[in-house]
């Protein structure tokens, strides 16, 4: 199901290109031409993919769903000017024409350098998701090679097949003379572009100034937002861990579970369960016969999937005797091998006493309990139990000359057993294990009465060489590091992690006072977020530094790759806005949106600024450059940012399907912000470049 959800996302993706590409171009032909690099980079995708051993799964096809968009704008741009170039040479008289295959090489030459190094820009700005380590990089980097792969594959195409189908489709007279005027769309939209970039050239304040305000807000939401570490999943089961009294017996352990299946089931939503109480000693998720693991499968229908959790949550409180942690399959685990419970966070209480600790642990339970969004609070089960404890008494050992280590191995064999082969009958095997009748092992008296050997070939009963007691003890010993710990955990629901997180230690750092040589360590999915945002911050500084590299590269001059780089904030914008009234946290897949957006931002700055180069070399006035160049890329970039975009749609309205949710925010991110950027960059790039014209910060001896 979660791979056919983003296969169906794929596909209703690539349907938004093929309409915008055919609402912009209008022609079949170039419609075709742009559209063949989507199957040949999946293809391309697909084949790296296998030669490196990985296989086809929701990250891998979340990674090409997020690029499908990006992966014709190479090709957009290639076949947009080579047809508005060979429409140009059309209209011109007979003898200035130039021939098909000049035309065609020179329109793909003037916008190489843009697509190469915007293109790299964008791989360079995916490159932060790898160096991520521990279960989030080992999850997220099948999505990173996917989406790289295919982008690569793509400019390749866009290089080399793209201008070869242009010459064979495109240059024909009969085409061109049916194609020679633009569409209805595109002659509106430059139109009215051409007036508001005049009113915004004539106004440049009352843009800058909203805009930057824009841009301050946007950076205190981004800081006020949640975080948490992966968005919730959505599996369509739940992982229910139950655990009763220690020393409850598999049977009434059993008839617990059977009572708390019946009440589940009474929920309209919950379909069917399945339950495992106990696991074997040698199992390597041991656990003992008083818990146990309900799985849950339900399928929403009129309840929203917050009022089911509740439902879910109350009626397990109603049963009395037991403590429940509510999580699903997926989550479960990762949660189990982040912190060692089956818990979002693990609260560990480290100290020398078990009873004290058990109270001091009930004591924070009480404190954190009421905090919002904090569910499924519990404290480890202890309880004191019976035990029989053979203790050796050293002087009498030595007198029946007796050693400890002769003492220990009867003791473990007589009570313990000890297995001395394998008895085989038919196809069945079973194990021959020595160890004592159970009238010397199910009674105090009994094990009193047992016989040991002494030195001399004797025996004497064990109570002559060892104090035999009946006391009570803990349940179980939990340690880590050598150092006995009690775990609170708790769950989190309708809020963010980190906030809760936050206001736990707030609690107990003012409510509670810890004794001398005990201490407390939190654990969790917050540690991971906490060390990955960090990691994609380090990380995005220095792509963000080779991006800035890569555009001077291209046009020599620092300054006009900074105005290049306004795109960031300007993304930034609607990145935020579009997280924060969605979701309204911040999590990894969001970070490496916002990181990809960066990226993909840039595309619309090299196309207007490399134009405007081009204009100036030629002669032209500052205004008809601004105006002529802004006006001349408008048709590519709003191509490429809606294509880019909106095939992230069904990705970002999608989310709560099983298999979409990590890209979801990914998705939501970019589109967001390609939205923003687009429509700021193709204003405010014209306005701060001829500002700085105007101040001679930038000149045409720099251009030239």
């Amino acid at each position: 199901t979660s791979v056919n959800n983003v296969k169906n996302a794929l596909i209703e993706g690539g349907i938004f290109v093929v309409i915008i590409l055919f609402l912009y171009l209008g022609s079949f032909r170039t419609t075709i031409i742009s559209l063949l690099a989507i199957p040949l980079s999946l293809l391309g995708a697909i084949l790296v993919m296998k030669v490196l051993g990985l296989n086809i799964n929701t990250m891998s096809l979340g990674g090409m769903a997020i690029a499908i968009g990006s992966l014709v704008d190479d090709a957009i741009i290639d076949v947009e000017n080579v047809h508005k170039r060979l429409r140009q040479n059309q209209l011109k008289p007979l003898g200035e024409r130039q021939s098909y295959f000049t035309v065609v090489y020179e329109a793909s030459k003037e916008i190489r350098a843009s697509i190469l190094n915007a293109t790299l820009i964008i791989l360079v700005a995916f490159l932060p998701l790898f160096f991520l380590s521990g279960m989030e990089g080992r999850m997220l980097q099948p999505l990173g090679i996917s989406f790289i792969v295919a982008l690569f594959v793509s400019l390749i195409v866009a290089m080399t097949l793209t201008p070869l189908l242009a010459k064979m489709m495109l240059a024909n007279e009969n085409f061109l003379t049916k194609y020679e005027k633009d569409k209805w769309l595109v002659k509106k939209l430059t139109f009215y572009y051409d007036k508001t970039l005049r009113w915004t050239l004539k106004h440049k304040k009352l843009v800058l100034i909203p805009t930057f305000g824009l841009f301050l807000i946007s950076l205190w939401v981004f800081s006020a937002m949640g975080r948490s570490f992966l968005p919730e999943f959505n599996e369509g089961s739940l992982t229910l861990s139950v655990v009763t009294k220690p020393g409850t017996s598999l049977e009434e352990s059993n008839n617990l579970g059977n009572l708390i299946e019946r009440e589940l089931l009474l929920i309209p939503e919950i379909s069917s369960t399945a339950r495992r109480t106990g696991r074997g000693e040698l199992d390597e998720h041991s656990q003992t016969t008083n818990s146990a693991e309900i799985d849950v499968n339900f399928e929403l229908d009129e309840r929203e999937r917050t009022e089911f959790m509740t439902d879910v949550r109350e009626t397990l409180a109603r049963i009395p005797g037991i403590a429940f942690t509510v999580g699903q399959p997926l989550g479960h685990r990762i949660d189990h091998m982040l912190s060692g419970t089956r818990a979002n966070i693990a609260i560990k209480l480290f100290g020398t006493d078990l009873n004290r600790m058990f109270v001091i642990g009930n004591q924070i339970k009480n404190t954190i309990v009421d905090i919002e969004g904090l569910v499924d609070v519990n404290v480890d089960q202890q309880v004191e139990i019976p035990q029989i404890q053979i203790r050796a008494n050293r002087e009498m050992l030595a007198y029946y000359g007796i050693g400890i280590e002769q003492f220990n191995e009867y003791v473990d064999v007589a009570f313990g057993g000890e297995k001395l082969a394998d008895i085989y009958e038919a196809q069945r095997s079973f194990p021959l294990i020595l160890r004592l009748n159970k009238d010397y092992t199910e009674t105090i008296e009994g094990i009193r009465s047992t016989l040991i050997d002494t030195h001399d070939g004797k025996k004497v009963p064990l109570e002559q060489v060892a104090d035999i007691v009946s006391v009570s003890g803990p349940s179980s010993i939990s340690r880590e590091n050598v150092q006995r710990k009690i775990v609170i955990s708790a769950n989190v629901a309708e809020r963010d992690l980190r906030g809760v997180v936050e206001d736990i230690q707030k609690n107990i750092n003012s409510n509670i006072e810890l004794p001398e040589g005990y201490r407390i360590v939190y654990g969790g999915q917050f540690e991971s977020e906490a060390k990955a945002s960090r990691t994609l911050m380090l990380t995005s500084i220095l792509a963000i530094l080779t991006i800035f590299l890569l555009l001077f590269q291209e046009f020599k001059d620092f300054k006009l790759a900074g105005i290049i780089l306004l795109n960031l904030p300007l993304a930034l914008i609607g990145g935020v806005f579009s997280i924060y009234f969605t979701s309204g946290i911040l999590s990894i897949p969001a970070i490496i949106g916002f990181i990809t957006l960066f990226g993909i931002a840039t595309r619309n700055g090299i196309l207007l600024i490399s134009n405007y180069q081009k204009l100036q070399k030629e002669g032209t006035s500052l205004n008809e450059t601004v105006m002529k160049g802004s006006t001349d890329r408008l048709n590519a970039i709003l191509m490429t940012a809606l294509t880019a975009a909106l095939a992230l749609i069904p990705l970002a309205l999608q989310g709560d399907l099983s298999g979409n949710e990590i890209q979801s925010p990914m998705a939501k991110v970019i589109l967001g912000g390609l939205l923003t950027s687009t429509l700021l960059n193709i204003f405010i790039v014209p306005i701060v470049y001829s500002i700085l014209n105007n101040r001679g910060i930038i000149n045409n001896t720099v251009l030239n």
